[in-house]
């Protein structure tokens, strides 16, 4: 794992096309942005296992975003908030 120290308004490059920065940092909490290619899935962690653990169930195909929007339903957390949602721009 790569650690690396950065403040309000620096960024790190993933690659060529992903880049990662903070956008503010209030008590214990980092608020970050992550600029990425549509074609690169953005999910944070307990998403993405929410996902691929229904996957492993033998759940049916579905659109990406659906698959997003159950997760956070089972996770107790609101559709449409700037939280856990993917956010291309």
């Amino acid at each position: 794992m790569l650690v690396l120290t950065r403040k309000s308004n620096q960024s790190i490059m993933i690659g060529d096309d992903v880049e990662v920065s903070v956008l503010s940092v209030m008590g214990d909490k980092v608020r970050i942005g992550i600029q990425a290619p549509q074609e690169i899935p953005v999910f944070r962690t307990e998403i993405y296992l929410e996902i691929h653990r229904k996957d492993g169930e033998g759940a049916p195909e579905q659109d990406v975003r659906t698959e997003v929007s159950d997760a956070l339903r089972a996770l107790g957390e609101a559709p449409g908030s700037d939280e856990g949602q993917p956010s291309k721009t």
